[in-house]
């Protein structure tokens, strides 16, 4: 762009979705560092530079921020496992290779989501509205992850007994429970575990009648 020129203006739905955007990632970063319970709507306004009717004017209150949030990175990184692993999949890759370096990732560098979980899920338990939120999440989720899986399925000509579904709810189980044991003792969790765990499994499977597994 011209030094000269005016930078474009912005339009009324550019500008609100940016104001949301940034509410979010304040409000991240709020929540992470002084929980749900502590953190206060004048805090998440001052952190992302706006008034306190700034976030009454986007959301319905701290609660309706919260699950916003949460939805919106669970989805945005599962998209990106999903995605990845599809693309592995059908490059004739290691796609559960590939979900255990992503989990190390995440483990590692993810600390801030971590908080923001482990918030939302205490805040759940005790608010049945919210648990329905996050139910309502990990669904998207798992929807998501059905389709991948239900490949790796196929590709080892596992029995329909098993449903993609089923393995998909056995599937993040195991990754959210292996990032928490990463964070608490890396050394635990080494970067193939989880693969191999999930290997093991797929390799127990009833198998379709008179087919050989594919290695």
């Amino acid at each position: 762009m011209n030094s000269n020129e005016k930078p474009r203006r912005l339009t009324r739905v550019e500008a609100r979705a940016q104001t949301r955007q940034r509410l979010l990632d304040a409000a991240a970063e709020v929540f992470a560092r002084k929980g749900y319970g502590a953190a206060s709507v004048d805090e998440i306004a001052e952190a992302a530079g706006f008034s306190v009717g700034a976030v009454y004017s986007n959301f319905a209150g701290k609660e309706q921020l919260f699950s916003e949030l949460m939805a919106e990175r669970a989805v945005g990184r599962i998209e990106a496992i999903v995605g990845a692993m599809q693309a592995a999949r059908e490059q004739g890759g290691d796609p559960l290779g590939l979900l255990g370096r992503m989990l190390i990732e995440a483990a590692d560098q993810d600390i801030e989501a971590a908080a923001l979980q482990t918030e939302f899920w205490l805040h759940a338990v005790r608010n049945p509205d919210t648990m329905a939120i996050l139910a309502a999440g990990t669904g998207r989720t798992l929807t998501l992850l059905r389709d991948v899986v239900a490949g790796l399925l196929a590709d080892k000509d596992v029995d329909s007994s098993v449903t993609p579904e089923s393995f998909a709810v056995v599937v993040l189980a195991l990754y959210q429970g292996l990032v928490r044991q990463r964070r608490t003792d890396p050394e635990r969790v080494p970067e193939e575990l989880f693969g191999q765990a999930l290997s093991w499994q797929i390799a127990g499977m009833p198998k379709v009648a008179g087919k050989l597994n594919r290695k």
